[in-house]
């Protein structure tokens, strides 16, 4: 039988004026990059909500991509430095949940930087493949935390 490969599913939140224009060049221009993505466009990278990003890995996804407008670069002023802000507390969250900290990735990619937005996509994919499935993770974490502790009888 056949070893099935693993292939991470990845949710990514795109800001509309820069990182979906950088990846609808990458598009247009043709530029290989790793299919694992699957794109929700936001107004703003400041816009998505952490609770958004726990959603996405309740759902299934293996990694999250929060990517925006170069920091000065933001169509609202200073989004994404809201987004920066939001994202280096959320690492520690995502550690407390039990969820590695490398399944989320926060970066910056302007509308002519399709061959930027590739790269990051498939260096996010490479990663992801190493860490191995979040659910297989979270599985095992489920089925010590189910087993019964031992209680004393004393």
């Amino acid at each position: 039988m056949p070893e099935t490969v693993f292939e991470p599913r990845i949710v990514g939140f795109l800001c509309n004026w820069c990182s979906y224009a950088g990846a609808n060049l990458a598009g247009t221009s043709r530029i290989q990059y790793a299919p694992n993505i699957r794109i929700i466009r936001v107004p703003c990278s400041g816009r998505v909500d952490p609770l958004f990003v726990v959603k996405a890995f309740q759902s299934g996804a293996d990694g999250v991509m929060v990517l925006g407008c170069h920091p000065g670069d933001c169509h609202y002023r200073d989004g994404n430095y809201h987004a920066r802000r939001r994202f280096a507390l959320m690492h520690r969250f995502l550690n407390f949940l039990g969820i590695d900290e490398r399944r989320l990735k926060i970066d910056w990619v302007s509308a002519a930087e399709g061959k930027r937005f590739a790269q990051v996509v498939s260096e996010f994919t490479r990663q992801l493949a190493e860490l191995g499935p979040l659910s297989a993770i979270s599985g095992q974490q489920a089925a010590v935390s189910s087993q019964p502790a031992a209680v004393s009888q004393t």
